[in-house]
């Protein structure tokens, strides 16, 4: 059967590609929100409770939802500029506008971030099966302390059967089954804690938030900017907006898919944060899940809701591993071998990288005590260059010439923001570390 033919005599075709392309980019863009939001979501989402206690509730919130509204801001002006020119990764932006010097700071950046990233996982995965110090893991709790539930091992173990055969796959849409599975356990962390929240209601355990920041002669107000790294890095996925957009290939699909987890994210933030000061109050840890230790105390939470706050998340984290390991490696390889074929496509190269980043992961996350320093540190510093500084410099420098004079003071504001910021928060903690040692 011939196809019917228009007024111009153009073929129609017989059956319509709407719906059918719809329900392709509706797809497509579920696809992307799920590897963003596990890009988003990592080991941000455990400190967030401990801003309240600094900020107290308002300026908290209002900390998350100003913070989610730049970068959504800043990945609008990486996509504009990514679109507009010929640049694949970003470095390849950062080099359109700077030349070598930009592409190798965003590659710097990322490499410091991401590895931070890795290795505080698998700090977190190690607390959470093995514990720390005083602290049972949840494997010490079941089967009493041994060999091979002692740290190490544990982390050896996951290291080996859990990140190795998912940081070997070589595209990274490849990985939007198990993000959407760690955005599913992020969501029942938070199920959860709200569960546990109605439980101390009901008995009448949970602690009457603040909602202002306490100031007295402890806490000065420039304390109140240590809760900024923490907020900034949790948001920080910019380095796997190339390879997410890339493989979507749609602009208006990207630019939605980073809205839809922006907001996402914000509310799970904010919902775990609130719900951990309502269990906890002023005596919630930097990393929460050891408020869910049974030595702890809190009789309002029982056993099983414990274990399962903490392997939840655990679980969450070692999906999330991959999407950042991906970016880490494809920096790298740029940095190291510029002119060498595709990484995906050589498979020495490819394997022989992702051992020795899962090597130095390792041994690093043995070595490391504590989440919060390196917190502090990316948040301030490598964090802050590559959410705000960076992308807010590219719209300035506009080498493509579709720069607005209203994002030129935007990206302005956003740079003034992030480095005045930056330089309080790095001045305090080397303030409060040198008053702590003296």
């Amino acid at each position: 059967m011939a196809p019917a033919k228009n007024e111009a005599g153009a073929d129609i075709p017989l059956l319509p590609k709407t719906k059918s392309n719809t329900r392709e980019n509706q797809l497509l863009i579920l696809r992307a929100v799920f590897n963003v939001s596990t890009s988003i979501i990592g080991a941000g989402i455990m400190s967030v409770p401990a801003t309240l206690k600094v900020l107290g509730v308002i300026p908290a919130f209002i900390l998350i939802v100003l913070v989610a509204l730049l970068v959504d801001i800043s990945v609008d002006f990486m996509l504009r500029f990514t679109y507009a020119g010929d640049s694949k990764t970003y470095a390849a932006l950062m080099n359109e506008s700077f030349g070598k010097i930009g592409s190798v700071a965003v590659q710097i950046a990322v490499m410091f971030t991401n590895l931070g990233c890795l290795i505080m996982y698998l700090i977190i995965i190690g607390d959470v099966l093995s514990g720390q110090g005083e602290h049972l893991g949840v494997l010490q709790e079941w089967f009493g302390i041994h060999w091979w539930n002692s740290r190490n091992f544990a982390i050896l173990f996951i290291v080996l059967f859990v990140m190795l055969p998912l940081v070997l796959y070589r595209r990274i849409e490849s990985l939007w089954l198990s993000s959407a599975l760690a955005v599913l356990l992020a969501i029942v962390f938070v199920v959860i804690c709200s569960v546990m929240v109605i439980i101390a209601i009901l008995k009448g355990k949970t602690v009457s938030p603040r909602m202002l920041p306490q100031m007295d002669n402890q806490t000065s107000f420039f304390n109140l900017f240590t809760a900024v790294p923490v907020i900034v890095t949790a948001f920080t996925f910019h380095f796997n907006v190339h390879p997410i957009g890339t493989e979507l290939g749609k602009p208006a699909a990207m630019s939605s898919a980073v809205k839809i987890s922006l907001v996402l994210c914000a509310a799970i933030y904010f919902s775990i944060g609130i719900f951990g000061y309502l269990l906890f109050g002023d005596s919630i840890m930097p990393d929460i899940l050891v408020n869910f230790d049974k030595s702890s105390g809190t009789s309002a939470i029982s056993s099983m809701l414990n274990d399962i706050v903490r392997l939840s998340y655990a679980f969450h984290l070692m999906l999330v591993f991959p999407l950042l390991n991906f970016s880490l490696r494809a920096n790298i390889d740029e940095l190291i071998f510029p002119k060498k074929p595709f990484l995906a496509t050589d498979n020495k190269r490819f394997v022989s990288l992702s051992l020795v980043l899962l090597a130095f992961s390792y041994i690093a996350a043995i070595f490391i005590p504590s989440i919060w320093y390196i917190f502090q540190f990316m948040g301030s510093t490598t964090g802050v260059c590559l959410a705000f500084i960076f992308p807010g410099a590219i719209a300035l420098r506009d080498v493509h010439g579709i720069s607005s004079r209203k994002d030129k003071i935007i990206a302005v504001i956003m740079i003034v923001q992030a480095v005045v910021t930056s330089l309080i928060t790095i001045a305090t903690n080397i303030y409060n570390m040198s008053g702590n040692s003296s």
